[in-house]
């Protein structure tokens, strides 16, 4: 599992993770606590996993100016 903290843009978060599937990854919304969303990946290495949901979201337009943390849980 990992978690994304951000304060903005949380749907286009899930969006963007949900919509993912590829290389054997993929993201699957689990629950919100406070600001942090929590995500389940298929992979089997969380770190990657959310190394890669980082470079996602830093690849979007509101990406490269957005404040958050992505770590595995």
């Amino acid at each position: 599992m990992i978690s994304i903290a951000s304060a903005m843009q949380q749907d286009a978060i899930k969006e963007l993770l949900e919509n993912y599937n590829e290389d054997g990854l993929s993201y699957s919304f689990k629950e919100k606590q406070g600001i942090k969303l929590i995500f389940t990946t298929t992979g089997e290495d969380a770190e990657a996993a959310a190394k890669k949901a980082k470079e996602l979201i830093k690849a979007q337009p509101w990406g490269s100016v957005l404040y958050f943390q992505a770590a595995a849980v």
